[in-house]
């Protein structure tokens, strides 16, 4: 809510729009009304357009998300890299075509062969925006736990470290902890003071003791 140039777009949770198209239409109004978000984003491929299509038509911008799809990891064999056979890419490709027909601004692409990517990208009239889909797509995205190294989790492939940041989190968080246990913390600097007279008023008789 913070934001004043970027798009907000909220990634619809699982289970909130598979069930029907006026399901999908209901949480995705939550989205833009009460989150404040200008569009949302859907897991799925052919599956998913109807829903994206309802969605659209409904006056909501929809991004969609082909590949590997997390929410759904565990029916695709788990977190690995999606189209790595001719027929996987072909169920890729049409996944891609379909949630482009039906209306979505933009597509993810996440996990996939770069050989892959480039070849769809071939037929996509909107902005794609890759996760381990090569360097063919319009733009990339990592997930900003991966990038600067706040977790120490088993990193995907496309995962380039830019920083490590967890070993200062866990010595800031322990530093503070020993400050509050020894009550050097806080200081006088971080604390607000009044002024002397007010504190002499507080201090002094009040009305109800006569």
């Amino acid at each position: 809510r913070g934001l004043r140039t970027p798009l907000l777009v909220g990634d619809l949770p699982f289970g909130s729009y598979q069930r029907s198209d006026e399901q999908a239409i209901d949480t995705a109004i939550r989205f833009v009304k009460e989150a404040g978000c200008e569009g949302v984003k859907l897991e799925g491929g052919q599956w998913a357009a109807n829903r994206a299509r309802a969605m659209v038509d409904a006056g909501i911008p929809v991004m969609g998300h082909v590949g590997l799809t997390p929410q759904t990891a565990v029916s695709l064999g788990g977190f690995r890299a999606q189209g790595r056979t001719a027929e996987a890419a072909r169920r890729l490709l049409e996944d891609a075509l379909a949630i482009q027909d039906a209306g979505c601004f933009s597509i993810v692409f996440e996990a996939m062969p770069a050989e892959v990517a480039a070849e769809i990208m071939e037929h996509m009239r909107v902005p794609v925006i890759g996760i381990g889909a090569g360097g063919s797509t319009d733009g990339q995205v990592l997930v900003v736990h991966d990038m600067l190294g706040i977790q120490e989790a088993i990193q995907p492939k496309f995962v380039k470290r830019y920083a490590h940041v967890r070993p200062l989190m866990i010595e800031a968080t322990r530093a503070f902890a020993a400050e509050v246990r020894d009550r050097s913390f806080p200081a006088p600097e971080h604390e607000y003071a009044m002024a002397p007279e007010e504190l002499e008023r507080f201090r002094g008789p009040t009305a109800t003791e006569g």
